[in-house]
């Protein structure tokens, strides 16, 4: 199988890339490279690809924003399915900067419709968020839940994906997958997601931001565990038959949470953190930030029941594996 596969620089892309080219697939990787985090960090991943998939793999440096500039960049290339992982990430860097989500997450998402569209592609799987269920307190959170209420611009634009979606279900029977990833982590991760700020402040003995004065929960996943959701996702379009799917649509089109189904104390994560760092924390608590929830939890029965997906991966072994990473890659 040929996959397109967009933000293939980024810690999902990357990793979901290096498992279908394990397993024999060809891979387009559509990433622009931006400076939001470390770009040395996006360029390892990269040589890491070229080095997994040979020939198999082929890289295009190109804003999949830029509709023209993406319709163009793809043109000479076939590919039969599409993930799209690509996007402005980040709650909090959506307060200080939400012009850039316009741009790559709705903009972005609606390019990649068209592709989709335009070239026949038999299963387009894309990439929502927990951050929808926004001020949700019925918890586990369930893909049959409201999700009209967002706190943040990040999770209005990964809504919005959702919408756009369920239209070319609708209009054009494209079949369509959206996840709603829930606080993936593990190695090769981001430096601006928690896992990374609190390892990195730890070792070099500065304080870690704790916020909500550490009554904070969140249901994480192993990022092994993120990308077996994802393959049994693409491997498995929706069909179109009338039938009820999982978020309620009639269309093809599915949304699955994919989490660990366990919502963790962040404090305890940090007790983890503090064994395989070697050091205590110096923990400076703080308010709840804007645009946070205090806990995420998801219910994973739509995707366990219609394709087995069961995270094996708990906290006690992947943080531990994440932090060997981390002081392997920054060499501490």
């Amino acid at each position: 199988m040929k996959v397109l596969v967009t933000g293939v620089a980024g810690f999902i892309g990357y990793s979901l890339t290096r498992q279908l080219l394990a397993r024999g697939d060809s891979v387009i990787g559509v990433d622009v490279v931006n400076d939001y985090y470390d770009v040395r960090l996006k360029e390892a991943r990269l040589a890491k690809l070229v080095e997994a998939g040979g020939e198999r793999f082929t890289f295009l440096r190109q804003d999949f924003a830029d509709y023209t500039g993406l319709v163009a960049a793809l043109e000479p290339h076939r590919f039969d399915r599409v993930v799209h992982l690509g996007a402005q990430a980040g709650v909090r860097y959506s307060i200080e900067n939400p012009h850039a989500y316009v741009s790559a997450n709705l903009v972005g998402h609606l390019n990649l419709l068209e592709v989709a569209r335009h070239r026949g592609v038999e299963h387009m799987v894309y990439a929502s968020s927990s951050s929808v269920y926004g001020g949700n307190t019925q918890l586990p959170f369930s893909v049959a839940d409201r999700v009209d209420h967002p706190l943040s611009l990040y999770a209005a634009t990964k809504k919005a994906d959702e919408l756009m979606s369920e239209t070319y279900a609708h209009l054009y029977r494209l079949p369509l997958t959206g996840l709603r990833f829930f606080t993936v982590y593990g190695p090769w991760g981001r430096p601006d997601m928690m896992m990374w700020i609190f390892t990195k402040a730890i070792l070099a003995g500065q304080p870690i931001p704790v916020f909500n004065h550490g009554d904070m929960y969140r249901d994480f996943t192993y990022i092994a565990d993120i990308i077996a959701g994802v393959i049994a996702s693409l491997d498995n379009p929706p069909p179109d038959d009338g039938a009820v799917k999982a978020g309620g649509s009639l269309k093809p089109h599915r949304l699955y949470n994919i989490g660990n189904h366990r919502s963790e104390h962040l404090m305890k994560v940090i007790e983890i953190l503090e064994a395989e760092c070697g050091r205590k924390a110096e923990i400076d608590f703080q308010p709840m930030q804007p645009g946070d929830v205090r806990q995420s939890f998801a219910d994973i029965d739509a995707i366990s029941g219609d394709l087995g997906y069961k995270p094996t991966t708990s906290i006690d072994v992947g943080v531990p594996n994440f932090v060997r990473w981390y002081k392997d890659y920054v060499g501490t």
